[in-house]
Order: structure tokens, then sequence, then C-alpha cells
């Protein structure tokens, strides 16, 4: 039986290992140029290196100013990153379990901001924040992409919200405990994997946003990571090893918070957070 059964199902093993291999191979190729010389890249991209070379990493992090780069990404993205899922928690709280006035304009209304196009949005958003003299600054970068976060995790979150155990509810009620109380003792714990799910889809999206920081900022050193490795790329673009290094340091938090976060991930993204 269990003989049949893996009969069954090697071609879709031999199909989806296919598919990996596709997706690793130039991630591989990335890794192994950011440690090689020029002469060694130009042997193929999928040879080893002859010896470990950080010197490409180096370059990349003065001469290319990443460090900037990377202190720019880090403070917009934390900044977002706790104040949307800050926000998304009361918001989808709200939506999700209390008897908001009006919630079924409010919740539609606060949605299309995830449903419009931010390429849409961006032109009218630059000239207002000229106005408010904020272009140049964090600000610019952090505000519209709360907004567009919030919007996003107040769908999130309202849908966990409203399949929440409404016992668990009424006896934290019985128990005196009122609406804040409840959110943060009894449904927050609950929560967690929706949360943390939610902080890892902001961060991604935040630290990879590229439009925006792009018309926001003139100044280098207040880029971050995306548009500075752009800006790198046309200054570099020869040079293989030194651009693989680049990409890696933008990627490489991403991948770091992930795998950090990827129990939780997966428990969130399977445990129907969001739900139709």
């Amino acid at each position: 039986m269990k003989r049949q059964a893996w009969q069954r199902l090697l071609p879709n093993y031999l199909i989806l290992s296919a598919f990996l291999l596709l997706i690793l191979l130039p991630i591989i190729g990335l890794v192994f140029s950011a440690f090689k010389t020029d002469i060694e890249v130009i042997k193929g991209p999928l040879t080893l290196p002859s010896q470990l070379r950080f010197a490409s990493f180096k370059e990349a992090w003065t001469t290319g100013r990443f460090n900037f780069f990377f202190r720019n990404s880090v403070i917009v993205t934390v900044v977002v990153v706790v104040i949307s899922v800050f926000l998304s928690t009361l918001t989808g709280y709200a939506f999700g379990m209390l008897p908001v006035p009006g919630k079924k304009v409010l919740y539609p209304l606060l949605l299309v901001g995830y449903m419009v196009p931010f390429e849409a949005v961006v032109i009218p958003l630059y000239h207002m924040m000229d106005n408010l003299k904020l272009t140049d600054t964090y600000w610019a970068l952090i505000l519209p992409q709360i907004g567009l976060s919030v919007s996003f995790g107040t769908l999130w979150m309202s849908s966990f919200f409203s399949t929440a155990p409404s016992e668990l509810v009424d006896a934290a009620a019985i128990d005196g405990c009122n609406r804040w109380q409840t959110l943060w003792r009894i449904l927050w714990p609950l929560a967690r994997p929706a949360v943390l799910t939610l902080v890892v889809l902001i961060f991604m999206w935040t630290w990879n946003e590229f439009l925006l920081a792009l018309v926001m900022i003139q100044k280098e050193t207040m880029r971050t990571l995306p548009v500075g490795l752009a800006f790198f790329q046309g200054r570099y673009s020869a040079n293989i090893p030194l651009m693989a290094a680049g990409a890696l340091i933008v990627a490489g938090p991403i991948l770091l918070v992930y795998i950090v976060f990827q129990r939780y991930f997966i428990r969130g993204m399977l445990g129907g957070a969001v739900k139709g």
C-alpha cells in the first residue's frame, strides 16, 4: 500500500524538485559570484570560488554607501512595521468583533487603500508631501507605507478576530475584563501566528519598496537599499562580484526575518487568517 502511494506521489515530487532547482540555481550563482574575482566569474557562475573573499562586501558597504542605505531601510521598515501592526490589530479587532457604527461603510472605505494601485496615486502623493515639506525625509517614506499597510492589515486581522472563539470573549467579560483587556490578555496570545505573519509581510513589502523611495527621495544619503542598489548597478554594472555582494546585502535581512519567523508564518498562512 505504501509502495503504491509512493509511486503515485513520485511524479509530483519530481516536478516540484525540477521547479525548486530552477529557483535555486540563480540564487546559488549569485551567492558564489559575490565571493569570486572577476576572472573566476568568467569561468561560470555555478563554479565554486577558490576561497571566501569578502572584499566585494566591504567595497559595496563603504564605496557604494550601502551603510547609509542599510540604515535608512532599517529605520523606515522598523517604524512602518511597528506602527502598522499595532494599528492593524486595533482596527482588525474593532471591525472583526465590536459593533462599530457604520461598519458597512467604513470597512470598504478603509480597504480602498489596499485595492487602488499605488502607481495611480504616487504623483499626487508626491505633490502633497512636497507641499508639506516632507520630501527627502523619512516621513515621506513612512507615512504612505503605514497607510497602505494598515489597509491590508485591517483585512488580515479582522478576518482572524471574526473567527476567534466568542466563548473566550464572553468569559473575559464575565470576569470583569473590558474590551482593551480582552484584546491584549485574551485574544493577543491566540492572534500571535496571524500577527507575526503580518509582520513578515509588511517587513518584506516595506524593505523592497522601490517606487516610493525613488520618487520621494533625491538625496543620496537618504536612499533606501532597493533604490541605492539600482543606482549602484548603473555605476558598477561591469563588476559582477560587487553587484552580487550588493544584491545579497539587500536580500539578506528578508531571508533572515523569514527564517526566524518561518514557523509562525506558515501557521498564520495555513491557519486561515484570511478566509474567503
